[in-house]
């Protein structure tokens, strides 16, 4: 089974050698690294870019609509049976994950694959701050508020084929739209590892700070109506108090 793992980026200097490294280190044999870099101006990110030419698969570097068009960009061009992203800055959380993720793929009969996600410390990626653990599938859960980590998440390609990628109407929430379409409108056949797979530094977009927070919640909501549903009449507070349990130190 061949895995695509996108990697999106804008001005991430070094932190993106670590998330290519993370790739490079896997021991899955038939892995696709698609990086695709917004046009970064600095000297640094492009002297990065230059070094992992030839270990990169697919590189891209050009202006973008943002991280979501960055992402269907990498999206269109990816060839492998199963899609993941990981983030300039991310690494995947040991060595073996793709190669269990694929094992978990053929077993399971499924489409989607999740697991668990470490948030680390920016400036020191051996500090994690706090666990986003899945936990068992249920599509229900996103009437609470819930959804698994979009970077800890695997889906197979003809998923993305047959209900397309990321809306770009949407700024911050728009990988809570696509795996809230996925699994919850077309109710896409899901399971949960109990696995670790990536490491994430804090500070992405829907949970900088509180007024991030409080505009990815509006675009939860958004999310829903722009699948035609209906969204629970408590989702509006049960969303952002999940993000703020995890601001200060709170599960997730």
């Amino acid at each position: 089974m061949r895995f695509s793992l996108i990697t999106v980026c804008y001005q991430a200097g070094e932190e993106l050698a670590e998330t290519i490294d993370s790739v490079l280190a896997q021991t899955h044999p038939d892995i696709e690294h698609l990086v695709i870099d917004g046009g970064s101006p600095d000297a640094t990110t492009q002297a990065v870019l230059e070094r992992y030419r030839d270990r990169v698969q697919h590189l891209v570097s050009e202006p973008d609509q943002g991280v979501y068009d960055a992402m269907n960009k990498g999206l269109a061009m990816a060839t492998g049976d199963v899609i993941g992203f990981v983030n300039a800055g991310d690494l995947l959380a040991g060595p073996e994950v793709i190669a269990q993720l694929d094992k978990a793929f053929s077993e399971l009969g499924t489409d989607v694959v999740y697991g668990d996600a470490d948030m680390v410390d920016p400036q020191d990626v051996g500090r994690v701050r706090r666990r986003w653990i899945g936990g068992k599938y249920d599509r229900q859960r996103f009437r609470q508020g819930w959804m698994p980590p979009h970077l800890g998440t695997y889906v197979r390609r003809s998923v993305y084929d047959r209900l397309g990628g990321f809306r770009l109407e949407l700024k911050v929430a728009a990988d809570y739209e696509l795996l809230f379409r996925f699994l919850y409108k077309h109710n896409v056949p899901a399971a949960y590892v109990p696995l670790t797979i990536v490491r994430f530094r804090l500070g992405g977009a829907s949970n900088r700070d509180l007024k991030h927070i409080w505009k990815a919640n509006r675009e939860v909501a958004e999310a829903w109506r722009m699948n035609g549903e209906k969204a629970p009449p408590l989702l509006s507070l049960r969303k952002p108090l999940r993000k703020v349990a995890q601001l200060f130190g709170g599960g997730s």
